[in-house]
């Protein structure tokens, strides 16, 4: 996860520390968006990634209670103090990142089955 982090502080401009949260927010709407089946291969390959989405959900990051989707996961992100341009570039670095560790099929996978997050992705 250290190096996902690192990579999107570089490469977006965001500090680690909100970096690292929207990651977990990130990852747990994947695993409460997607198809268990398709989304358990992605967070099996991504290193750190139960641990962040433990953390998102333990530290009242959860995404219960939000509106449904994309928009809710939106939300949540600017909630953390993300502008669109800020949650585009973590979005688009942690599937890279996954597609890297977790391989191209499943990261496709859950993305196509999540409407409209390939928009952002």
């Amino acid at each position: 996860m250290d190096e996902l982090i690192a990579r999107i502080s570089t490469n977006v401009g965001t500090d680690p520390d909100t970096a690292r949260k929207a990651v977990g927010l990130i990852l747990a709407f994947l695993q409460k968006e997607a198809p268990a089946d398709k989304v358990d291969q992605l967070i099996a390959g991504v290193p750190g990634a139960e641990a962040a989405i433990a953390e998102a959900n333990n530290s009242g990051g959860g995404l219960s209670g939000l509106m449904p989707g994309v928009m809710g996961l939106g939300s949540k992100l600017m909630g953390i103090g993300l502008g669109m341009g800020e949650i585009t570039g973590i979005s688009k670095e942690t599937i890279a990142f996954a597609r890297e560790k977790a391989g191209s099929g499943p990261v496709d996978e859950v993305v196509n089955s999540i409407p409209g997050l390939s928009q952002f992705v």
